[in-house]
């Protein structure tokens, strides 16, 4: 039997083209507020779990409700597309290896990830699964000024859920990147997901949710 080799998932990039997508990081609790409404404390250095690049969704715009759970959460973020890899990035230096920006959701079977943490076990089936990680257009860096304080916001049919600034982060993009980059080798085609403001909470079918951060294209999901 001969096996077909996967094509590696693909983002629109504003202004045209694909963006190859390999590895999918994400930052734990980058905002205070987050943490403590997760009965959690700031992490010092920051943690990092990663999601694969099969966790974007098949159909953009349309999410399956995952099974096995009955708690399904949002969590918006700002992702981040590397253009160029390395080790032991400097953090004065991480931004030149940033391709682009987006709007992402961090989806999550909250009771999965809650049952997995109170036996001490990995959560990874709570943050893994088909779907899991919508993304939006990456906007390229060169043409997506003033991100550092933009209002970054999730709504569920109209009602506002989370909402917060950029600035909150308690680790900007370049620590972000300084700090991944001293674990492995970050590559081109790798994008980071760098946490979620408070409010986060769980969404049914039928819902849609609007993903926004001043700057960058929407993102729109209908949990299906």
């Amino acid at each position: 039997m001969i096996v077909e080799p996967q094509v590696p998932p693909t983002l629109p990039i504003v202004g045209g083209g694909r963006f190859p997508v390999g590895r999918i990081f994400c930052v734990g609790r980058n905002y205070a507020e987050h943490a403590k409404e997760m009965g959690d404390a700031v992490p010092e250095p920051p943690f990092f779990f990663i999601k694969p690049a099969s966790c974007l969704p098949a159909t953009p715009g349309r999410l399956p409700y995952p099974p096995l759970t009955e708690d399904l959460h949002h969590e918006v973020e700002l992702v981040v597309a590397l253009g160029l890899g390395g080790a032991d990035i400097a953090a004065d230096d991480a931004i030149r290896h940033v391709f682009g920006y987006a709007v992402g959701l961090d989806m999550t079977r909250r009771d999965l990830q809650g049952a997995a943490k109170d036996k001490r076990r990995p959560w990874d089936m709570g943050k893994s699964f088909d779907g899991a990680a919508p993304v939006g257009p990456i906007l390229p860096a060169a043409d997506a000024a003033g991100l550092d304080d933009a209002a970054i916001t999730l709504t569920v049919d109209g009602a506002l859920r989370q909402q917060g600034r950029l600035a909150d982060m308690i680790w900007p993009v370049a620590e972000i990147v300084a700090a991944l980059s001293r674990y492995l080798r970050l590559m081109p085609g790798d994008l980071i997901f760098t946490g979620t403001p408070a409010g986060v909470g769980p969404v049914v079918r039928g819902e849609r949710l609007e993903a926004r951060i001043d700057g960058l294209p929407p993102l729109d999901v209908e949990i299906i």
